[in-house]
């Protein structure tokens, strides 16, 4: 055990002490571990993870008090990484230990005694979030460390892009929902700023959205950023913050919730200035449709209207909703859309985006098309919970994605982190044969991180540049005879791409896969993001974007097109 708590200590790269223990055990399944001085001065106290062992709820209490919950595999036999438990917060509590309980039943084994967690925990002024991942993408955004979801409360301000996230700091599954945050000023290398929304009596946090107030409607200060989340606790209600130091530290308003209802599964507030009719309207999810509010001071909601009921897919609970007024390319036509994320229900199982195009008053949004239309933001597997940035600059409406999938997000094969975010797509409104569709096209920060010069080698983080001449495959393969392979039908007008021996898959019987995308018409260049676990397809025109995740056990480093001529352009 020395040796392997060594070796691990090592592995963290943490400066570390480790003291005696206080540890008291007053069942099976139930202990107290008292903190001393010493080691409350300490910046962290770093937590063993098991991913396998059972769920430990703990409760942080000081002077007699419940000052904090969090949810842990606390590590009973072997450790698969460690997480800090920020200590820091707590200086000034007196008598400080966490309350441990183990889910499960331990009754003939020892119980929760014999766990190595007790002898591993350990106290530093620092936590190692050097990347040690295999598939952690160079370009696309991921959490330091710890469980990521869907992006949350996403702005842009004074050149800076916020995107906060739907973060557990304490595992690489999901738990613990708080709002993680992360800043970048090109859409592509992104900073972790930390934890700035806790959860609180009310529950933890989940999804939601943030603005600018540009003129002090709410009366927290002209600029100041306002957010609305779901606080998920018994029952799920819509909580308020606001921050005056551009979305760095939040404060939670005083009449929270703000919002509440009957309807069990209510969350996702999304919120956007009309300028139509000069006030605030806000979106989110209520069950199996979408309800519509508006205010004058982003603090008391009128619900206007409701919108769902037999338009589109209902093959699972409707999520993560935005809002919002394009253009039609080549026309002087505006259009609203609806983005409504499900979960099951995607065209290939599980999660997926799908949308509306119609009219909205402000009140009311009507659907132009019959109610038994589903259209589709992205045809992989791998696209979900997709909103977009408020403020964004020139009228831009950015979008981002969670890449990811319910079927199997929790079992992917990484363990310091899970999940990472789509690259960022402007969304647009095209016409094809009476009907309108969304156009999704890389943004242009992606273009401008291309290396000058282009290659014909693969890399791990690469986008391809393929010109189509017609029906074309393109495969992309390393030596161990892994590869996916992706079709365009020109007749057909249809896309696809092959991931059933793109590497390791035997973590989900859904993961393998082929996914199938229409094209609306011919298409004549693809745009192929590659980054170390992930395949991102676009039609140069916006017409067609497919995401999926692959997992080869070593780089694809092979190119074979037949049908088109490439170029690759690298990525860092």
């Amino acid at each position: 055990m020395k040796k392997k708590l060594v070796t691990a200590l090592i592995a963290l790269g943490c400066t570390m002490t480790i003291q005696a223990q206080e540890v008291q055990f007053l069942s099976n399944n139930h202990s107290l571990y008292r903190i001393n001085s010493d080691n409350q001065s300490k910046k962290y106290l770093l937590l063993p993870v098991q991913e396998s062992a059972e769920v430990s709820n703990i409760k942080v209490i000081g002077g007699s008090r419940q000052l904090k919950t969090l949810n842990v595999r606390l590590a009973n036999n072997h450790i698969d990484y460690y997480v800090p438990l920020c200590l820091q917060v707590f200086a000034d509590e007196k008598g400080l230990m966490l309350d441990v309980h183990v889910n499960g039943t331990y009754r003939t084994d020892g119980g929760i005694s014999t766990f190595s967690c007790w002898k591993n925990m350990s106290f530093s002024d620092t936590f190692d979030m050097k990347n040690r991942e295999q598939y952690r993408p160079v370009y696309h955004h991921t959490p330091a460390y710890g469980w990521m979801n869907d992006p949350n409360g996403m702005f842009y301000k004074d050149g800076v892009w916020n995107l906060y996230f739907q973060h557990n700091p304490y595992g690489s599954q999901w738990e613990n929902m708080t709002w993680g945050h992360s800043t970048s000023t090109d859409l592509v290398h992104w900073k972790f700023q930390g934890d700035p929304v806790q959860p609180d009596a009310l529950g933890t946090v989940f999804s939601g959205s943030a603005v600018v107030d540009k003129e002090n409607t709410s009366g927290f200060g002209k600029g100041a950023v306002i957010a609305l989340y779901t606080s998920a606790g018994e029952s799920q209600t819509q909580s308020m913050v606001y921050s005056t130091d551009n979305g760095k530290t939040f404060t939670k308003y005083e009449g929270n919730p703000v919002i509440t209802s009957n309807v069990p599964d209510f969350r996702d507030p999304h919120m956007f200035w009309n300028e139509d009719i000069k006030k605030w309207n806000m979106i989110l999810a209520a069950g199996q449709h979408m309800e519509i509010y508006s205010s004058d001071n982003l603090k008391d909601w009128k619900l206007e209207s409701s919108f769902g009921e037999t338009y589109g897919n209902h093959g699972g609970v409707w999520e993560c909703p935005d809002l919002m007024k394009m253009k039609v390319r080549g026309t002087n036509k505006e259009k609203w859309m609806l983005i409504c994320n499900i979960n099951p229900g995607g065209p290939f199982g599980g999660s997926a985006t799908q949308y509306f195009i119609g009219d909205f008053d402000g009140h009311k949004f009507t659907c132009e098309s019959k109610p038994e239309v589903t259209k589709w933001m992205d045809y992989g597997k791998d696209h979900y919970a997709t909103v977009t940035f408020d403020n964004a600059p020139e009228g831009r409406r950015v979008a981002i994605a969670w890449m990811s999938n319910w079927q199997y997000a929790n079992q992917v094969p990484t363990l310091q982190y899970r999940s990472g975010n789509s690259i960022p797509r402007d969304l647009g409104l095209f016409e094809y044969k009476g009907e309108t569709y969304c156009s999704v096209v890389p943004s242009p920060e992606m273009t401008a991180a291309r290396s000058k010069k282009a290659t014909k080698s693969l890399s791990e983080s690469c986008e391809m540049v393929v010109n189509l001449k017609g029906n074309s495959t393109i495969t992309l393969s390393n030596d161990k005879g892994e590869k996916v392979v992706m079709c365009y039908d020109a007749k057909a007008e249809t896309f696809s791409m092959d991931r059933t021996k793109s590497g390791k898959m035997d973590f989900s019987n859904d993961f393998a896969a082929t996914t199938k995308a229409p094209t609306y018409g011919k298409i004549s260049q693809l745009r192929i993001f590659i980054d170390k676990s992930s395949i991102e397809v676009f039609d140069a025109e916006g017409k067609m974007a497919m995401t999926n995740l692959v997992f080869p056990t070593k780089p694809y480093n092979k190119v074979t097109v037949k049908g088109g001529k490439y170029q690759v352009y690298n990525i860092k």
